[in-house]
């Protein structure tokens, strides 16, 4: 299976949201999962995260705002994303800036969530040192007490979600000659025309 421009169109984001629609169909392990890189002071680090909405506005995920990719976001929003699907050949390479989802749209993603998910949320101080896994399970047991009797969890303030902005869109095909094939979209900012132009791989 190759990737010709006779495949896509003008707009990446329609070909990203068919691709995980794909890996979906064909049973890939968490195909909304992506790798989020950031920096900070020049030393990057990256992670794996979920994939939560995806339409002409970018590529959001959910995350505590006080783990170390918040911080590293909010001191320099500047990031690049990367979904593979190992059994398809494919994957997705993103690079722009990260900005924060607001809130009222987070509130009504919070409330899909299951209620573990929110006890979790609520428990959990993301890429903080504990002293063992006993620590977050009397945090889990502490926020479950406390809001005993209702599935009515509220947002915590320290959650939230970013939003990935995309500057260039990258879809990667394999082959098994090694001569992938890569198209990527590139636009100067946001609400420009998107460039696509093919990559040696």
């Amino acid at each position: 299976m190759g990737l010709s421009e006779s495949d896509v169109g003008d707009d990446p984001i329609p070909e990203v949201a068919r691709w995980v629609e794909d890996a979906v169909a064909a049973g890939v392990a968490e195909p909304y999962a992506m790798q989020l890189a950031t920096v900070d002071d020049g030393r990057p680090s990256a992670r794996t995260v979920l994939l939560r909405t995806l339409d002409q506005r970018g590529f959001m995920f959910v995350t505590n705002l006080e783990s170390r990719k918040g911080r590293e976001l909010a001191a320099n929003p500047a990031c690049a994303l990367v979904l593979v699907w190992t059994p398809l050949k494919r994957q997705v390479l993103v690079t722009g800036t990260a900005e924060r989802v607001p809130d009222d749209e987070v509130e009504v993603y919070w409330h899909t969530r299951p209620r573990g998910s929110r006890i979790g949320a609520w428990a959990s101080p993301q890429s903080q040192v504990i002293a063992d896994r006993a620590v977050l399970e009397r945090a889990a047991a502490e926020v479950e007490a406390r809001f005993a009797g209702t599935d009515d969890l509220p947002l915590p303030p320290f959650w939230g979600a970013w939003r990935v902005v995309p500057a260039t869109v990258e879809l990667w095909c394999g082959r098994d000659d090694r001569l992938h094939d890569r198209l990527r979209w590139r636009r100067d900012a946001p609400g420009q025309a998107w460039i696509r132009e093919r990559l040696a791989p």
